[in-house]
This record gives structure tokens, sequence and C-alpha cells, in this order.
């Protein structure tokens, strides 16, 4: 292989000190105030004004910039998709949320004509999610059981489900949910707390939304084999779910079941079809319209809820709900799974909304997403709407057709609109098992995601100990507390590896300033007589103790020993001192005659001299140097830590130095008590080359001194 070119520079300069550097760039000590922070976000002016307004409400920004000429073919073609895609997964995701089918078209249109005015992605599809929607059916499930709507039939003299008053009141829980949620999300995009998605990790977000789609596999088994069990709640609900299905089987009805499996076959053999073609056909065959379209006629011709007890989806009111007030006194009950929807909404839609802000080069503004999903979910509560988020499959078809900006999405609200209105009604012999199999063929995407695994174990295996904890926790204990779960599991692997660093001894590159860990390079060489150590991650109170053990252990120095054997030596020392004492004085009164006479003091021999300024011991280092440039802060225990270990050396005759400190650390250090009168910026070095020139200058000045001394 060719030797690269390098090229040289020299740089001559003095070295440089943390008091030097603050003198020669004129470090500024003014701090802005908190008061003064307050005022200025307080303060309003015209420009402001209409920025604050333009940020708000994005629609007034770029509409009136629209290009119709560039945009509006593609806008056009892309809202009819998409609209088409919004009907049987609307209907389907409903079946999810454990509410009538129809709801889902009315969360397919509210909400996004909401987000067209506040939302910032121009490409992501709003509207119903599988796994919001799951997590919308497991609070409904909890609050409005079957069981609490069991009424005795006089024909048949058994219980039977009051279905209208069932379905009402589920209404008015996804409704109360949705609208709380809504309001977490206004609330915290106007406190700026849209950094909340940070803790989202993409391991974390994957391995939930797979174990998610678990439990809406789980959920609509029961639509698959025609068979009613008993819904449950709480931790371990899917695993009592699924030994209720089994117990189930032998009652499967069989229409049902065929149903499902031709479903299932033909969607998939449609979907592998659409995407061999999809470089030949200007826009994707819609698979899941055709579906429900073929199996709405079939079913009607057939009479298979008649003939074969197939489960169809029912009446399907004309028109559009009324707005109504949520349920106040169902807030209290829903509040946490109202967060958690919120969070998981919010993630979902942001970190896809990223992605194809990066891939077509414009921003999206988190904190406003936030505030836009906010209020597409709580005015979709009011017109009885459940909770929201981003779907990937629509979003691939928004873009892949040619989807350019927000109005892509309320020409797919117009499209359910029309729907809504005229043709829904044709749809109620359509059978819910085609719903089911429909939701089972769009999740094959989620079922992809279980090949992160093997990538992440040769990647990064505390990412992948993330992802599959992730997904048993979600799995476990359902999606609300499986999230929180996760995302606890998921701070306590940052806090284990801040615990839990590389400390190192660094070298030096051979004729440079570069300075590299000794155990990961074999032409870096250690500067003589200095020890120059570095941890990997920040100082603070959980890793404080093992700094100090691993500068320890690193350097070959046992400190506690060492300064143990110098208090006992030091004790001895002043022992000897007052034996002596008391012997000298009990020499003069003895010797009160002989002083008298004029004789001389005997000399004691017998008296022990312990020297304890000895020579600097040469096989310890002169200086400690501990290289603080991965520090990004400090906090009282750390400044603590750093002022112990430059105490505790200093006895032993080492000086400790700190190099490559940050400007906040520097800050810590002030404000910690770090410096006094006699340790002050000149031990804090700009880089760490400045500190080892510093400590052989030292060292070269003091041999200068011992030979000057030698010489006369």
């Amino acid at each position: 292989m060719a030797e690269r070119r390098r090229m040289g520079y020299s740089v001559h300069r003095e070295i440089l000190d943390e008091g030097a550097v603050d003198e020669m760039a004129e470090k500024a000590d003014s701090k802005t105030s908190l008061s003064e922070k307050v005022k200025k976000s307080m303060r309003c002016s015209g420009p402001r004004l209409k920025n604050c307004l333009l940020g708000t409400v994005p629609v007034v920004s770029w509409l009136p910039r629209y290009s119709i000429r560039e945009n509006a073919l593609g806008d056009l073609i892309s809202g009819i998709s998409v609209g088409i895609m919004q009907l049987p997964q609307g209907m389907a995701y409903a079946l999810l949320a454990a509410v009538p089918p129809v709801f889902g078209l009315y969360s397919s249109f509210y909400p996004v004509l909401m987000y067209f005015i506040f939302g910032t992605s121009k490409h992501i599809s709003i509207g119903t999610y599988a796994v919001m929607s799951v997590m919308i059916g497991g609070v409904i499930e909890r609050l409005a059981p079957d069981s609490n709507f069991m009424i005795w039939d006089n024909v048949t003299n058994s219980s039977i489900i009051d279905v209208t008053s069932r379905d009402a009141e589920r209404v008015r829980v996804a409704a109360a949910v949705t609208f709380i949620s809504g309001l977490f999300q206004i609330v915290l995009g106007l406190v700026q707390f849209g950094f909340v998605v940070t803790y989202l990790s993409e391991p974390l977000v994957r391995g939930y939304t797979t174990g998610a789609a678990i439990h809406v596999i789980v959920s609509q088994l029961k639509y698959t084999f025609g068979i009613s069990p008993v819904r449950h709640s709480g931790p371990f609900s899917l695993i009592y779910t699924v030994l209720e299905v089994c117990y189930l089987l032998p009652q499967t009805n069989i229409g049902t079941l065929v149903v499902s499996i031709v479903a299932i076959i033909g969607l998939i053999l449609a979907k592998e079809l659409n995407a061999y073609l999809s470089k030949k056909l200007p826009i994707p065959i819609p698979v899941e319209l055709l579906g429900i379209v073929i199996a709405t006629v079939v079913s009607w011709q057939v009479d298979l809820n008649g003939k074969y007890g197939v489960d169809v989806v029912g009446l399907i009111p004309s028109g559009l709900q009324p707005p109504a007030l949520p349920a106040v006194s169902l807030f209290g009950q829903v509040i946490g799974d109202a967060f958690a929807l919120a969070v998981v909404g919010y993630g979902i839609a942001i970190s896809l909304g990223r992605i194809f802000a990066l891939k077509y080069g414009y921003s999206v503004d988190s904190n406003q997403e936030l505030i836009a999903l906010g209020l597409s979910n709580s005015v979709g509560g009011f017109f009885q709407c459940f909770a929201i988020s981003c779907s990937m499959s629509r979003t691939m078809v928004q873009e892949s057709t040619g989807g350019k900006t927000q109005v892509a999405g309320a020409l797919s609200a117009i499209v359910i609109l029309f729907i809504t209105l005229w043709i829904g009604a044709l749809f109620e012999d359509l059978p819910k098992a085609v719903l089911a199999a429909i939701i089972f063929v769009n999740l094959h995407g989620m079922m992809k995601q279980f090949m992160d695994i093997p990538a992440l174990w040769k990647s990064n295996k505390v990412d992948m100990v993330v992802w599959v904890v992730t997904f048993i926790l979600t799995v476990l204990f359902n999606p609300d507390l499986g999230l929180a779960a996760s995302i606890g599991f998921s701070m306590l692997t940052v806090i284990f590896r801040t615990q839990l660093p590389k400390y190192s001894l660094l070298g030096q590159v051979p004729d440079t300033d570069i300075y590299r860990p000794l155990e990961d390079y074999n032409q870096v060489r250690q500067v003589p007589g200095i020890v120059i150590f570095r941890s990997s991650a920040t100082l603070y109170f959980a890793n404080a103790e093992m700094y100090q053990d691993a500068l320890a252990e690193k350097s070959g120095i046992n400190i506690t020993k060492i300064l143990s054997a110098k208090k006992k030596l030091e004790a001895k020392r002043k022992r000897h001192e007052k034996k002596n004492a008391k012997k000298a004085k009990k020499a003069a009164k003895n010797n009160t005659v002989d002083q008298v006479k004029g004789e001389p003091e005997k000399e004691e021999n017998d008296i022990a001299i312990i020297e304890i300024d000895a020579e600097h011991d040469p096989s310890l280092p002169r200086a400690i140097i501990l290289d603080l440039s991965p520090v990004n802060f400090l906090d009282t225990v750390g400044v603590k830590t750093l002022r112990r270990i430059r105490n505790d050396y200093g006895e032993t005759g080492i000086e400790v130095l700190l190099a490559g400190c940050q400007t906040g650390v520097v800050d810590n250090l002030q404000t910690g008590g770090f410096f006094n009168e006699i340790v002050t910026k000149s031990c804090l070095f700009y880089t760490v080359h400045d500190a080892v020139l510093r400590c052989q200058s030292s060292r070269k000045l003091s041999q200068d001194k011992e030979m000057t001394a030698t010489h006369f």
C-alpha cells in the first residue's frame, strides 16, 4: 500500500495553563442572570410576534408560497392513494382500539386536517396506527369490559352483551384518553420539552414496536378464528389471552377461518406483485381497498354472516358525529395511559419525520410537532376519535407517489370525508376477519425488525440488550407499562456505562504532541517520570471512587499504603522526639554539677534520629497528569475527588496536574472550592502536551539546581 503523504506544520508558543489562556483570550466574567433571561423571553416586538405566529401556525408560512406547477400533481396523486389506504386501515385499526370501525374513519379525518395546519413535516402520513390502537384497546378493555354490559335475553334465556351501550361507553373512554394525551403533548410542546424523544433510542423504539406488534397479532386472533375469548388486561395479559385462545380453538368457526386464510394469502400475493411491478407502475395498486371491496361483495352475495356465522362490520352510520365534550369523570382513570400514548405517538412521528427531513433537506421543529400532534388528538377527542400517530406504510406510499407537502395529507382527509359521507354504508357486510388479515399483512415490516438482533450483536451488544429487554418487557407488561420499564432500563444502561468506563494510561506518539492509550498502540511510548491518566466518561458521584481506584491500579501506586507508612513514620518520629526530650531534661538535671565543673557533656549514642524528608523515591513518578477532556461536568463529589487526589499524591512528592478541561469543568472547579491561595489555575493546562512540557521543564530546572549546588 502506497505511503500516505503527510503534511507537516510547526507551532511555536509558550506553555499555556488555564490562567494564561484566560488572560490571552480575555475570558468574559459576565453571565446572564435568570431574571434577565426571563425578561428577554417576555419581550415582544413586531418581528418576534411575526416569527411566533409563523412558527405556531406553519401553514401560514408555506401555503402562500405553494408552487402549483411543481407540487400539485404529485400531492393530488399521493393524497388519493393515501386516502384509499386510510379506509381499510382506519376500519381495521378501530377493531384494535375496540371501537366500531366507523370511528377509525373519523380518526383518519379530523386529526389529519389539524396536522395539515400545525405540522412541520412534509412527508409523514398522520392517522391511525397499530401500536397506538392496541394501547387504546387495552385501556378500553380495562375500563369497559364486556362483563359490564351483560343483559338477560328472555328469548334465549341467557345473558348477552348490550353491544349498543358497550360501544357507546368505549367510544367515551377512547375520546377521553385521546383528549388527555393531546393535552399532554401540547403542554410538553409549550414548555419546549421536545428533547424527551432523545430518551427513546432507535433500538428501544424498534424493540418496543415489535413487542407491540405481538400484542396486535394476539388481539386479532379472535377475528381470525371466529371465537370470543375473554380479553385480559394488566401484566402478563398476553400470555393469559394466548392460553385462552388455545383453549377455545376447538370452537373455531370454519367459515371465518377460511375467509382469514384466503384473505391473508391473497393480500400477500397482491403485495408481492405490487412490489415486483413498483418500477413499472406510476402509483401502487391499492391492495387493501381491492381486498375489502371484493370481500364485501362476496360476503353480500353469499351471505357469509347469515349462512356461516362470519362476523361482519355491521351498521356504519353515514355522516359525521357532532362534537361532544370528553367525559371528565374518566380523566383520573386514564391519565397514566394518556401520558404513555403521548410519548409513544410523538416518538414514532418525530423519528420518521426526521428521516424524511434529512433526506429532502428541510428541518422539523420537534416542539412544534408536539403541539401539532397534541392539537390533532385533543381536537379529535371532541369528535370521538382515538389517538393517532404516523404510519410507516402510508408514509412510504405518500412519498413514493410524489407527495411533497402537507397538502397530500389534506387531500387524503377529503377522500376519507367523501367515503364517510356517501360510501361508508356499502361496507356493512365486510367480514371482520378481512380487516384482521389486513392488520396481519401490514405487520410484516415490524416482524422484519427481529433481524435487528444479529445486526446489533455485531455492532453494539448493549443496544442489542436494550432491544431484547424492551421487546420482552413490552410483551410481558403490555405496551404502557412496558414502555416505562424499557425507558428505565435504557437509562440504567447509560448509568452503568458511565460507572464502568474505560480507564487508560496515555503515551506519546513519537515526535508529535498526540497522546494515545498505551495498550491500544504499539508505537506509543510512556513519557519518563510522568503518568498520564484518562477516563472515557465524565466524573461524578457514581464513579468517583472507581476513578481513584483505577488511577491507583493503572499507575501502580498504592497511595493508601504509602500515606499509611508515612503516617506511621511520622508518629514514630514524634515518639522518639518526645523520648529524646525527656532524656535530655533528665540528663540536664543529673549533669548540673558536671556542667558547673565545666566537664563536657557526654554524647548520646543511644538516641535514634529518624529522617522523614528523604529524597524523592525513584520508583514513583515525578508527576501525574489527569486528562479531563472527556469530562463535560463535575459535581461536588467529583471536585472533592480531584482535590483529594491532588492532596494525597502531593504528600508523597508527586505533582498532580489537570489537562484538557472544558470551560464548564473549570467553572465547576471554581464553584466547588478546588482553588485556593496555594492551588491556582496554574495546575490546569490547555492540552496534555502543555502539561507534559511543564513537568519536563520543572524537572530540568530542578536538575540544574542540583548540579549548581554540587558544583559549589
